[in-house]
C-alpha cells in the first residue's frame, strides 16, 4: 500500500521535481501539491494524504501555523518540514506544532525518502544538523530549568525520605541504615524543611512525585 503524500511549497519548479522524483518511489504517491498553508489544509481535509511535506515560509498562512492546524484536527496526518531553515526558533516553532520530521532542503533526495518512510512507520525524523541544533537547544533547556526540590537533598535524606513514603517508622529506618533514632529525626526535619513539607503526607507526596516511591505496593 503507497504512501500518500501531500506537497505544500510555494515554489512550483520545487513541488514538480519533488513529485517526479518521489512518484519514481514504488511505496510512495503524491495525492496534491498547495502553495500556501490554507490550500494545504483544505488539501488534507480534501484527500485525506498519510504524510504533509511542508515548507516553513508560506503566503497567506506560513508552515508553523498549517501544521499546528493539522496535527490538531487530523492526527492521523504527519507533517514532515522541508525547510533552507536551520535557525534553532525554526525549528523548535515546527516541532511544538506537530511535525514529525524536519529536513534540510540541502539534503540528499535519499534522506528525505528515509524520512518519509520514518515518519509513515510512527517515528520521528531529523536532519544531522537540525538533531544537533535539538540537542543543543535541550541542554540549554536544561540549565536554566529550576532545580528539582529533591535535588537538594543529600543522599541520606534522599533514602530516609523514601523509606518514610514506603510506611517504615522512625526505628525502623535507624536500624535499616544502621544509625540512630536521633539521627532519623534529624534527618526528617531537615527534609520536611528543604521540601516546604509540614506532614508526612507532605513527604509521602514528594517521594511519589519525584519518583521516590509509588503509589503500587
Amino acid at each position: 500500500m503507497s504512501i500518500t503524500i501531500l506537497l505544500a511549497d510555494d515554489h512550483m519548479i520545487l513541488r514538480e521535481g519533488l513529485r517526479n522524483l518521489i512518484e519514481k518511489e514504488p511505496d510512495m504517491q503524491v495525492v496534491g501539491e498547495a502553495e500556501d498553508g490554507r490550500r494545504a489544509i483544505d488539501l488534507v481535509r480534501q484527500l485525506s494524504p498519510d504524510i504533509v511535506i511542508a515548507d516553513i515560509t508560506m503566503p497567506n498562512l506560513n508552515g508553523v501555523d498549517a501544521t499546528r492546524d493539522i496535527t490538531r484536527d487530523f492526527p492521523d496526518v504527519k507533517v514532515i518540514a522541508l525547510s533552507m531553515h536551520t535557525n534553532r526558533a525554526f525549528v523548535a516553532d515546527m516541532l511544538k506544532a506537530g511535525a514529525s520530521g524536519y529536513v534540510l532542503k540541502e539534503c540528499t533526495f535519499d534522506e528525505l525518502v528515509t524520512a518519509i518512510r520514518t515518519v509513515a512507520n510512527g517515528g520521528t525524523y531529523l536532519s544531522p544538523g537540525v538533531a544537533s541544533v535539538v540537542v543543543r537547544d535541550y541542554v540549554r533547556r536544561l540549565a536554566i530549568t529550576p532545580q528539582s526540590p529533591l535535588e537538594t537533598l543529600t543522599d541520606r535524606e534522599r533514602r530516609v525520605l523514601q523509606l518514610i513514603a514506603e510506611g517504615q517508622n522512625t526505628k525502623q529506618i535507624a536500624l535499616q541504615l544502621h544509625v540512630s533514632t536521633k539521627t532519623v529525626e534529624a534527618n526528617r526535619r531537615k527534609i520536611m524543611e528543604k521540601l516546604d513539607a509540614h506532614s508526612i503526607a507532605d513527604l509521602v507526596k514528594s517521594a511519589i512525585v519525584g519518583g521516590l516511591a509509588s503509589l503500587e505496593r
